[in-house]
């Protein structure tokens, strides 16, 4: 957990959102805003909240475990997901719930929601709703397939996402079964543009008193990423386009086996590639027509790759590693991830962060995602941490709406909150 030492100002300081998510594509979404200053108001069913909050494992007073132990324990996407952010709890499917809904918008700038689509609409709580109580509401849509796609096939999983935008077809060899993508890339891609409509959103809005719905979508999101690689171009030319761990048309590129474990190497250019043969002991190869410029190393690559194989096997990673470095050649060691996490410069930039339970602190050495955005005039990142269920009702709907403590206690006692 970041602290800001020389109490800079946030930048997203004063933007209230109301943050209506569940699971990860849209929590991650309003997590990015939250470390970037905003006032996140997490909305939750005080009957069903949150399903992230049930998902193992879970931390507390006893550690890490898989099954929840003691009432105060919370769930590792919990505690992830809901740093910088208040909760509070509303029942939006009943009237009085709705109604402390609509005191919310009229003073909030942003809304996050990411039901399937049509959910909103059908709840009452949709954008048409919205902008009649506030016309300057930023309404942010976060689906599987777009908020005006409503089919059969309107709910999505990362999975399903990834299957259906041709990502599952750009790793692995030529004969190889589709590969699922171990990180959630649909999960965590659309919230990154969630995030850039929506602070485009905010900056027309202030300028104009006009807000809008900004609607982005899973699919679009992984799609318009797998479209940035011309693999359809390179199956109509004939290409293979799926290369396994070298990339052939810009060889020599790719993981390498070590006597010890993997290095990547990527020499693309005629200087890498010069500099990569001379600590090789190949410095001969450099004007080698087979070698000598991209258009015959791509035609050659398989000789290459070889060559360059072999050179890497003969090593262990850590003196293959420093020799590419001396060298000037563009490489890294394969890294686990839970090695990669632990990088002291990532720590210490808050890129990554070790997570730290709301009442017992850092039990175990937990590290999660930080904000991986630094700036000089502003502070970036997480300095509070993920809320109870239900936390912040008296200072969001007391303190922020003036509602009184006596109705307070007859909505909680009916349910509404």
């Amino acid at each position: 957990m970041r602290t800001n030492t020389e109490n800079l100002p946030k930048p997203l300081a004063g933007v209230v959102v109301l943050d209506l998510t569940t699971a990860l594509a849209g929590p991650y979404s309003t997590l990015l805003l939250a470390g970037l200053g905003a006032r996140v108001i997490k909305i939750e069913n005080p009957k069903s909240p949150d399903s992230a909050r049930n998902n193992a494992p879970f931390i507390g007073r006893d550690g890490v475990s898989m099954l929840r132990q003691h009432d105060d324990d919370m769930s590792l996407a919990m505690l992830e997901r809901g740093r910088n952010k208040e909760s509070v709890t509303l029942d939006l499917k009943s009237d009085d719930g709705r109604a402390i809904f609509f005191n919310l918008v009229e003073v909030a700038d942003v809304v996050v929601e990411n039901f399937s689509a049509g959910t909103a609409d059908r709840l009452g709580i949709g954008y048409a709703v919205c902008k009649e109580i506030n016309p300057k509401i930023v309404y942010t849509s976060i689906s599987g397939f777009g908020a005006n796609m409503i089919s059969a096939q309107n709910k999505a999983m990362d999975t399903i996402v990834q299957a259906l935008s041709g990502l599952m077809m750009t790793s692995g060899g030529p004969q190889d079964a589709p590969v699922r993508v171990g990180v959630p890339f649909g999960d965590l891609a659309a919230p990154l543009y969630a995030v850039i409509g929506t602070l485009a959103a905010l900056m027309q809005a202030r300028a104009t008193d006009v807000g809008q719905h900004v609607d982005v979508s899973l699919l679009g999101a992984i799609t318009a990423m797998v479209a940035t690689e011309p693999f359809d171009v390179m199956k109509k030319s004939g290409q293979e386009t799926r290369t396994g761990n070298t990339m052939p048309r810009l060889a020599p590129f790719g993981i390498f086996p070590t006597q010890d474990g993997y290095v990547a190497i990527c020499a693309p250019t005629d200087g890498f590639t010069a500099s990569l043969l001379r600590v090789m002991g190949k410095e001969e190869l450099i004007s080698d027509e087979r070698f000598v410029d991209r258009n015959n190393r791509v035609k050659n690559n398989q000789t290459l790759h070889q060559m360059v194989q072999a050179w890497t096997q003969s090593l262990p990673t850590e003196e293959a590693v420093l020799l590419l470095e001396k060298a000037g050649v563009p490489s890294g060691r394969v890294r686990e991830p839970g090695e990669a996490t632990r990088d002291p410069r990532l720590l210490a930039r808050g890129e990554t962060e070790r997570i730290e339970h709301p009442k017992y602190g850092a039990v175990e050495e937990v590290i999660v995602g930080g904000l991986p955005i630094r700036m000089t005039g502003s502070f970036a990142g997480f300095d509070k941490h993920a809320p109870m269920l239900g936390q912040h009702n008296q200072a969001v709907f007391g303190d922020l709406l003036g509602i009184s403590e006596d109705i307070l206690s007859r909505l909680k006692a009916q349910g509404s909150i």
